[in-house]
């Protein structure tokens, strides 16, 4: 195209764009708070999970480990962040767990892809969980650590404190720091082709244990 032909071309797009009406404002007047009970807002959560084909267990900070330990099975090899609250994790596993740094990379304590596809489980905790959709918020925290841990082994053991379980995707949206590398997790890792065959484990975990914190 000619130089005149192009500048002829961006002066109808000028001219167009000048002509143009200007659009119409939205009025937005989709829901920002929730004004369900708290009980209500957690059974719609367990719900979705359970939809999601996640499994969901009921635990307090004294039987968590127990649970924790029946979910690894007795030779489980797993991966936890730096800042997850040992006290969670039951103690006679510690020759089998492995500790990763959160976000920082110092040498000797980061954990490649390859390293990591050969553990078989990692425990974390979250940051929100929104009910209206069934998905976890992972946002990089110290409990949390690098996206990475969280999408290649194979067993995912999540962690939601009910008190950070809201009903809606903007109260999820305001917990969660906006330059954050954000992991939504809605059940385990599925695709289908086009012939509609569920696969399981293709993006990230294939099992999601999902264990609501009182």
């Amino acid at each position: 195209m000619s130089t005149e032909a192009k500048s002829e071309v961006l002066a109808r797009i000028r001219g167009a764009l000048q002509d143009s009406p200007e659009a119409p404002q939205v009025r937005r007047a989709y829901r920002r708070t929730s004004g369900r009970p708290a009980a209500e807002i957690r059974e719609m959560f367990e719900d979705r999970l359970v939809d999601y084909k996640a499994t969901v267990h009921h635990e307090n900070a004294a039987t968590l480990p127990e649970r924790i330990a029946e979910l690894l099975g007795p030779s489980a090899r797993y991966v936890v962040p730096e800042g997850l609250d040992r006290s969670w994790l039951p103690g006679d596993t510690t020759g089998r767990r492995v500790l990763v740094e959160s976000r920082t990379e110092r040498a000797g304590t980061v954990l490649s892809v390859r390293d990591l596809n050969e553990v078989d489980a990692v425990v974390t905790s979250s940051t929100v969980s929104c009910a209206e959709t069934g998905t976890i918020f992972l946002s990089g925290r110290p409990e949390e650590g690098r996206r990475a841990i969280s999408l290649v082994p194979d067993h995912h053991i999540c962690i939601v404190p009910e008190a950070s379980i809201v009903e809606l995707v903007p109260e999820a949206l305001a917990r969660v720091e906006p330059t954050a590398p954000i992991t939504m997790i809605s059940g385990p890792s599925a695709t289908s082709d086009i012939e509609l065959e569920r696969v399981e484990g293709v993006h990230g975990p294939r099992r999601l244990d999902v264990i609501l914190l009182t």
